[in-house]
């Protein structure tokens, strides 16, 4: 089941010890104070954009529902919009990551903050063509 592996992946993030330097790893991306994981990533849009809109519905659904687990264990989520920390970063504002790195592409995200640590939802979209991404990210870096 998707919800199922996502949630051991969250659960593998929680546990692991952050590293001194950024690296690639199985799942995603890992630096200093954080790390991230492409939980899906969808088809990429170069020739057939007549579907993204309803993709995009299924990776807010699929977001959602994995939201819905994880309240059960944690409660709740603040959901935090980061389109002014997107102007912030355009103006020049330090946003440290995995901040700057979230706001760029996603829109919006799903917090909670649990034993020290945040654990970030967000579905991600770079561009027109490219894929949408179901993100997960657990950081010791307060939002900015």
């Amino acid at each position: 089941m998707t919800i199922a592996r996502h949630l051991a992946t969250i659960d593998l993030l929680r546990s692991r010890p952050f590293p001194a330097q950024p690296v690639r790893s199985d799942v995603g991306t890992s630096a200093p104070g954080y790390h991230t994981a492409e939980l899906s990533t969808s088809e990429e849009f170069w020739d057939q954009r007549s579907h993204m809109e309803v993709v995009g519905e299924q990776y807010e659904a699929e977001r959602e529902a994995l939201a819905a687990v994880l309240s059960e264990r944690w409660g709740r989520p603040q959901v935090f919009g980061l389109s002014s920390m997107l102007t912030r970063s355009v103006e020049e504002e330090h946003i440290p990551q995995p901040w700057d790195l979230l706001c760029a592409s996603v829109p919006d995200v799903h917090l909670w903050h649990v034993d020290g640590q945040w654990v970030v939802l967000g579905v991600s979209k770079w561009d027109t063509e490219l894929p949408y991404q179901l993100l997960a990210v657990v950081t010791e870096i307060d939002p900015p």
